[in-house]
């Protein structure tokens, strides 16, 4: 898990336009990656 202050691992998935992105593919900039809890649920 995560703490705060942790750099996030690189990644890839899948945009909405079928293409294949990476976390890297974004190195140098800044990035905003935003976690929610599933729907319904506590938190």
């Amino acid at each position: 898990m995560l703490k705060v202050g942790d750099k996030a691992p690189d990644f890839s998935l899948q945009n909405q336009n079928g293409e294949i992105i990476s976390l890297s593919d974004f190195k140098g900039k800044n990035v905003l990656i935003w976690f929610f809890p599933k729907a319904s649920t506590p938190g």
